[in-house]
């Protein structure tokens, strides 16, 4: 069969076989190509599953790859059943405003949010190797974060200050001291939990200090405290335990995406509302579920800063079959 590179010769202009002549010519040209466009497979994007403390992510580098990213293909690929499956969907971008690389963060429901501490020490590890700088700025929704090498490994992050004031965190009615707000968990009179210190630290966050953070049922309590009307932009809930001066212990609901084994930014904010209560000293030790992570509160600049562990569990490619929006 002959190749079609061009109209083949024409008809008497104005004749019925002329109009005839180029309609048929320009859809048989064309018409490959739209259905070449529309049946064509996907290319395969590159990711790397990486991990806080077990708080884990997908990580895409867009720089190299650029992808037309939804609220739905973001929870499809967060899926742990039929996509990847992770906590947190986390891209790369190209910076914003003279950083190294700018950080966006989606919960596993597909819905974007401002800040992910876990995740920022796995970019910060990411930019670090890649650029052999001594310290790297990520760019993200609540502002910029510097990460440097900590000691053994570890990545230390610039949470940044803390914001503390009732309409920052943001509530839904006034309260002048944010160390501990009227909120009651259980029967009236004896209550379950209550007296929660509210911190935004990038996202608002509720800590409630309770003698045993194992004997809270969180998984029933957490979204329904998510959900709660004083939280116009949800909430993320934990529960801590001081252990010492220098140690705390938490368990997180995290809006958004449930319990889950490390939450940064609620250790940031569980340090925060300790120090505030004068439960603890500056610098201590937070214990979640995953592990281990060293905060301190710095008085001399009123940054917080957090030391951890950033790990790389593999690199592969996402399926096809999931971009185009099929079962992986």
């Amino acid at each position: 069969m002959t190749a079609l590179t061009g109209p083949p010769p024409s008809p008497p202009p104005g004749s019925a076989e002329s109009s005839f002549h180029w309609q048929f010519w320009a859809k048989s040209a064309i018409y490959p190509l739209i259905m070449a466009a529309m049946t064509a497979t996907p290319r395969p994007m590159p990711f790397r599953k990486m991990n806080g403390l077990g708080n884990d992510f997908v990580v895409l580098d867009l720089r190299a790859h650029p992808l037309a990213l939804t609220e739905e293909l973001a929870r499809r690929i967060a899926d742990r059943e039929n996509g990847v499956g992770c906590d947190q969907f986390i891209t790369i971008e190209p910076a914003r405003t003279g950083g190294d690389a700018f950080m966006g963060i989606r919960n596993n429901d597909g819905g974007a949010v401002e800040a992910c501490g876990n995740a920022a020490r796995c970019i910060g590890q990411i930019l670090l190797d890649e650029t052999g700088k001594d310290a790297v700025t990520i760019e993200t929704p609540s502002g910029d974060t510097v990460a440097t090498r900590g000691p053994e490994g570890t990545i230390t992050v610039d949470m940044g200050e803390p914001r503390l004031g009732w309409d920052e965190i943001p509530l839904s009615e006034e309260f002048r001291d944010t160390r501990a707000i009227e909120l009651e968990v259980g029967p009236l009179g004896d209550p379950i939990m209550h007296s929660p210190a509210v911190v935004n630290v990038g996202n608002p966050h509720a800590i409630f200090f309770v003698d045993d953070v194992d004997a809270i049922d969180l998984g029933r309590i957490g979204p329904m405290l998510e959900h709660h009307p004083l939280f116009p932009e949800r909430a993320n809930i934990s529960v801590a335990q001081v252990l010492s001066p220098t140690h705390i212990r938490i368990r997180t609901w995290e809006r958004g995406a449930g319990l889950t084994k490390a939450c940064g930014t609620a250790a940031c904010a569980s340090a925060v509302a300790a120090i505030r209560r004068r439960k603890t000293e500056r610098t201590m030790t937070v214990s979640l579920p995953g592990g281990d992570l060293t905060l301190e509160w710095r008085e001399a600049d009123n940054r917080i800063y957090m030391t951890g562990p950033a790990t790389l569990d593999y690199e592969s490619e996402l399926d096809p079959a999931l971009l185009s929006g099929g079962a992986a």
